[in-house]
Order: structure tokens, then C-alpha cells, then sequence
């Protein structure tokens, strides 16, 4: 074998190593992914109420958010009070949610704030429906990382029918409603 064959062999096996070697570090680096999180996609969300029923967590680990820079901060709520309300006060009779995980504050004539007590919140998703039905959607569901077990196969995202829940990264583990509207526009 003449000396240059031999260095052009060399020069070719050391190629091959070499872009196998790439090739294995890119490939292992191509599997690695940043971690991941459940949550729901308040486009999709139709509020079916399976957030509340299907989570593993009693209560479940879906809560709902209120986004204020969208509230009209109305007395008029149609997330807080029933459509067949006799009266606009905070009588039980009168709140849509079942279990008074919304609470309601006057500011001034004829202004109310809103908020989530979120250790009452069952995730039913009956607030959200009345507010994107009644008023202008600044309530929506989401699933609170704090207490979600991030099951593998997520029970809520198997029984979701509008395919909401997704993985998204945990560096950015919420899909805030006032986000998708700028991203939006």
C-alpha cells in the first residue's frame, strides 16, 4: 500500500468517527427536551366541566383565572351572577359558581372587582362559560403548577373533547389569556 492510500484511509476513518460521533451527540442532544408542563389552551377550552370530574387531584389542580386587564369590572358579571338572577347582590342564589369560589367587591358606582379564591375553585369551568357568553371572556381556566402531580398521561387531557390540554415548557408554563390576545392582534 502506497503512503498516500494509507493517510487517505486514515483521513477517511477518522471522518467516519468523527461524524459518527456528531452524529450521536446530535442525536442524543435532539432527544433531550426541555421539561415539560399540562396546560390548557383558553382558545380551545370549551369549558365541558371534565377539568373538575377527570383530574386525579380532589379538588382538581385546573383553577380559574381572572385576567383584569380584560374585566369590564361590570355589576353586571356573567361569570359571577346567574342569568336567571332575581337581584345583583351576592346572595347564594344569585352566583353562578356552585361552590362561592368567587368573590365579589365594590369599588365604586357601578364598579365590582372580581377574584378567584382559588382553595374553593373546582375547576368546573360554569364561570367561565357565563363570562364568555355574558361578558367579554376575562375569566378562563388553567392548570396551577403548584398543585398539579404533572401525571405522565393526564387523565383531563385524555377525557378533553376540544383537544385544550397540551405540554407546553415549564419555563413558560402558563397560556395567559391577555398574551394570546396581543400575539393575536
Amino acid at each position: 500500500m502506497k503512503p498516500e492510500e494509507n493517510r487517505g484511509r486514515r483521513n477517511f476513518v477518522r471522518g467516519a468517527a468523527a461524524v459518527l460521533i456528531g452524529g450521536t451527540v446530535l442525536s442524543a442532544g435532539r432527544n433531550r427536551s426541555p421539561k415539560l408542563v399540562w396546560q390548557i389552551d383558553p382558545e380551545k377550552c370549551t369549558q365541558c366541566g371534565r377539568c373538575a370530574t377527570h383530574c386525579v387531584l380532589a379538588p382538581s389542580a385546573v383553577k380559574c383565572f381572572h385576567s383584569y386587564s380584560i374585566c369590564g369590572y361590570c355589576d353586571l358579571c356573567g361569570g359571577y351572577l346567574r342569568p336567571d338572577a332575581k337581584g345583583r347582590n351576592t346572595g347564594a342564589e344569585n352566583q353562578l359558581c356552585p361552590v362561592g369560589a368567587i368573590k365579589r367587591t365594590y369599588i365604586e358606582d357601578p364598579y365590582y372587582q372580581y377574584k378567584i379564591d382559588e382553595d374553593l375553585c373546582i375547576g368546573c369551568g360554569i364561570c367561565v362559560k357565563g363570562c364568555d357568553v355574558f361578558g367579554n371572556g376575562s375569566l378562563y381556566l388553567q392548570v396551577k403548577h403548584d398543585l398539579c402531580v404533572n401525571c405522565n398521561e393526564c387523565a383531563i387531557a385524555h377525557a378533553c373533547p376540544s383537544d385544550a390540554f397540551k405540554r407546553v415548557p415549564a419555563s413558560e408554563p402558563y397560556l395567559l389569556k391577555s398574551d394570546l390576545e396581543r400575539r393575536i392582534s
